[in-house]
């Protein structure tokens, strides 16, 4: 078995982002982790998930370092400890668990690396359950006959981010989906992208006090409630800094003014807050 994203998982191909920083890849069984060895954190990682063939197999919760990176270059468990940050899968636990079940199982362990963590406000609300449900959404209005996304998520990796134990903490999360869409003899890509930011609700000033307060007293920095947008896929390209290659194109969200061309300018009137499943932009 190959280990890694498929490209061509869909039929119609998906390739792994493509950035202008030197990243770490890492495959794994069904998903891939484009670790950024600098911000000691993911950029990216890419799941293939076969609605079909999903296994439901118990949590391992075993969370290890990644034998195959300096443990120098991932945040391992010395960031979660004494503290209320979640350690949150980025690759969700149940996606690439499919398959015969010796290889699920095998997936299910490897989703406990450390570089398919990122930090997260420990407190669960109704947002965030949204958050971790969208795949379930976007699976159940895919084309029956193929059942199949591939998922991309990410934390935002922006230079501002508040440091905290030697890593920089995230406040915006992306995902995007994508799905073969039309007839099996001439299948379409599709794609929907979301946005969850935990940035509290702090004026520029304040936010930058808090942060520093924080850092001084050795604090995790202040976090937000979770807040779900669903996005234009060309708005994650800029957030991120990341190529996605045909997914921008794919997109099902008809975004209403010019693409932005650098995180300073994004508008955030081109985002649509979701409160539920109903909410999303599937086609």
């Amino acid at each position: 078995m190959t280990l890694g994203h498929d490209p061509n998982f869909l039929v119609v191909p998906v390739p792994l982002p493509r950035a202008a920083r030197p990243l770490r890849e890492l495959p794994s069984t069904h998903f891939t982790v484009q670790l950024d060895p600098a911000r000691r954190l993911a950029a990216a990682t890419v799941v293939d998930v076969d609605g079909a063939r999903l296994l439901d197999l118990p949590r391992d919760d075993d969370w290890h370092l990644d034998p195959r990176v300096p443990a120098s270059e991932q945040a391992g468990p010395e960031l979660y400890v004494d503290n209320d940050l979640d350690r949150g899968h980025l690759v969700r636990r149940r996606d690439p668990v499919w398959g015969d079940e010796d290889v699920a199982r095998r997936a299910n362990a490897e989703t406990f690396a450390y570089p398919n963590a990122a930090p997260q406000a420990a407190q669960f609300n109704q947002s965030k359950e949204l958050w971790n449900g969208l795949e379930d959404h976007v699976l159940d209005h895919a084309e029956a006959l193929r059942q199949r996304l591939v998922v991309l998520t990410g934390p935002v990796l922006a230079p501002e981010d508040p440091v905290y134990r030697g890593v920089g903490i995230p406040r915006l999360f992306w995902k995007v989906a994508a799905w073969a869409s039309g007839p099996a003899d001439a299948p379409a890509l599709a794609a929907a992208a979301f946005v969850l930011d935990q940035t509290p609700q702090l004026g520029e000033i304040d936010l930058r006090t808090a942060d520093a307060r924080a850092l001084a007293a050795g604090d995790v920095p202040p976090l937000g409630p979770f807040r779900t947008f669903q996005v234009p896929v060309s708005d994650v390209e800029v957030l991120t800094g990341l190529d996605l290659g045909p997914l921008a194109a794919a997109d099902v969200l008809v975004a209403a003014g010019p693409a932005p061309t650098e995180p300073l300018a994004l508008d955030r009137e081109r985002w649509t807050e979701l409160h539920g499943p109903a909410d999303v932009v599937v086609g």
